[in-house]
């Protein structure tokens, strides 16, 4: 039976975003009222750094601590070790308190390149990396990886994303088919997927079906995918507008979803995510409609 949590970007935090947003405290309050029972860590330093600390903090909420997006430049060789070093600090403070089973989240570089950027949900054959860049960049997945797993023993999946060098499903599958399946794997987000591969989610799961080991649930408005397409937004204004809408309110199949990861036996958790960006709406309150969704649909 799956698990549902949540992540700190649903209350706007989230790397290189500007605005106030709240602090740790209120967050992991708001989403432990709301319904959820596991979340993932930010942003570096946005919750206590002190692992006795943080898992006071979440147990008093009865929070699970299940994961956490690290950024990294996995097409900038000279970056490897430094994005490594992240990512082991991470994983080690993931271990220490969220277990064996949570997971590194890794994030290329989002919103780094500008033309990827400004071209974020568009994508074409022609805009991706070249034979020899893509070759490095697996190279980078596959050394942070591993790091990862011999120094702090817990897995990595890599998230598919607007506006960086792994967005589109050529550039997910050329990268699977690159790496080491036995320490790197996919975090499948259905948003992500729908807007920036412009692919279907749920075919996905049963693609990847043994990389598929942490699940995000985010929701793509049509409309303003289409709006983002003909007005030509960059990946944060696509944002901005609310492309990641409330779950239910968009285009991806959540029962298709679910139906999906029963088939290929999921035993990950589910992730919401919704970015509600600092003055965009009520994080608190679209976290409980969300939760109020999923469980609607049996989950």
């Amino acid at each position: 039976m799956v698990r549902v949590a949540n992540a700190p970007c649903s209350w706007g935090v989230i790397e290189g975003i500007e605005g106030e947003t709240a602090g740790y405290a209120k967050v992991i309050d708001e989403m432990a009222e709301t319904g959820y029972i596991g979340t993932e860590l930010g942003d570096w330093g946005f919750m206590p750094t002190d692992p006795d600390r943080l898992r006071s903090e979440l147990d008093a909420r009865g929070l699970a601590l299940i994961g956490s997006w690290v950024s990294v430049w996995l097409h900038d060789k000279s970056k490897h070790r430094s994005s490594a070093d992240d990512a082991v600090r991470t994983a080690k403070q993931l271990a220490r308190v969220g277990g064996r089973e949570a997971v590194v989240v890794l994030g290329n570089d989002p919103y780094g390149d500008p033309l990827r950027t400004k071209i974020a949900g568009r994508v074409r054959p022609q805009d991706g990396l070249s034979d020899e860049q893509f070759q490095v960049l697996a190279e980078g997945a596959n050394y942070v990886a591993r790091r990862v797993w011999d120094e702090a023993g817990i897995r990595t999946v890599v998230h598919q994303h607007i506006g960086t060098w792994i967005e589109t499903e050529a550039e997910a599958r050329r990268l699977f088919d690159m790496t080491d399946p036995s320490v790197l794997g996919l975090c499948l987000d259905t948003g992500h997927w729908t807007f920036g591969a412009g692919g279907d989610p749920v075919a996905a799961v049963r693609e990847f079906r043994d990389r598929v080991w942490h699940v995000h649930f985010k929701d793509a408005d049509p409309a303003i995918m289409a709006a983002s397409r003909a007005e030509e937004l960059s990946g944060p204004e696509s944002v901005g507008r609310g492309v990641f809408c409330e779950l239910g309110r968009g285009e991806v199949d959540f029962p298709g979803m679910l139906r999906a990861l029963e088939d290929v036996d999921y035993r990950g958790w589910i992730v919401v995510e919704q970015d509600v960006l600092p003055g965009m709406g009520n994080p608190r309150e679209s976290a409980r409609r969300n939760r109020e969704y999923l469980r609607s649909i049996g989950v």
